[in-house]
């Protein structure tokens, strides 16, 4: 790791990461792409160590309470922050200044700060946004090496379902000739039924590889499963989106399970509800009066 003084802390869209890379060693990793121009190697992990001040010169002038996100490029819960607790803090601040917060994670790790998520989730809204995308254990292993497996998601799921915390689960990314079959995604799917989620998050059954990412994803291929890099360099190319054979049958599945479960399955439904900010407080308060 290696610490640096961020200039700013909040996107244009009230969105955070608190630290740069990740040690995850997930195979399909996006974030690895050279479009985001990492300047340091990605398992190096880069700290904003000046990230709670920033935080909480923002929100101090935010005129309008919001959604914060968090999570998008680097997961907030790398085994880093089981020592900086950087996320921890970051979260406290928000609580106390009470904004909502859509956190997203990989991790079981973010039980850790449930009494926070309960806390923020009383005054205003806090989503958990958690990634699945492997329901056979060992093979999770393999694609996701040095993260809380798919069925520690899931029970982390579940004892946020209890606290009364609404979840969103991105099924993302389903690889072709890999983890592309009806029995993967009905296994996700009932998790996400017995978890009931709010939503899945999901575009179509595919990856996405670009310059950065795809040599990494095709390096770890030639560990894990040889001879599958020329079938794909053979069926797909140098094509950014990687889109399973199975798409048009596993797709009509996830939608027909989403329908039947009450799921939200429409991925600008979910967004506009994880950006939507809701001050609960205020509306108890409201319902007093009247």
């Amino acid at each position: 790791m290696h610490e640096v003084l961020a200039k700013g802390i909040l996107s244009t869209s009230n969105g955070m990461n608190i630290y740069r890379g990740c040690t995850h060693g997930c195979i399909y990793c996006d974030s690895r792409s050279l479009c985001y121009q990492m300047k340091h190697d990605f398992e190096d992990i880069e700290v904003k160590s000046n990230a709670t001040i920033l935080l909480e010169e923002a929100l101090k002038r935010k005129r309008n309470k919001c959604m914060i996100a968090t999570g998008a490029m680097t997961d907030p819960y790398i085994p880093l922050e089981n020592r900086l607790q950087h996320t921890r803090r970051c979260l406290e601040i928000i609580n106390a200044y009470e904004f909502g917060v859509a956190i997203h994670t990989k991790s079981a790790n973010i039980l850790r700060d449930i009494d926070v998520l309960k806390s923020i989730n009383e005054k205003s809204k806090c989503i958990v946004e958690m990634t699945l995308t492997t329901f056979d254990e060992e093979l999770c292993k393999v694609l996701e090496p040095r993260v809380s497996t798919t069925k520690e998601r899931f029970k982390a799921l579940n004892v946020l379902r209890d606290c009364g915390i609404q979840t969103v689960v991105w099924l993302s990314p389903i690889l072709p000739f890999i983890n592309d079959t009806k029995e993967n995604l009905l296994g996700i799917l009932e998790y996400c039924k017995e978890a009931k989620v709010y939503g899945i998050i999901c575009f179509n059954m595919g990856v996405t590889l670009r310059e950065g990412n795809r040599e990494y994803f095709y390096q770890m291929l030639d560990k894990y499963f040889p001879g599958l890099k020329k079938r794909y360099m053979d069926v797909y190319g140098n094509s950014y989106e990687i889109v399973s054979q199975n798409n048009n049958q596993l797709m009509n599945i996830f939608y027909k399970f989403c329908k039947e479960n009450h799921i939200v399955s429409d991925v600008n439904t979910i967004f506009s509800y994880m950006r939507a900010y809701e001050d609960k407080q205020y509306k108890q308060i409201e319902f007093r009066f009247d």
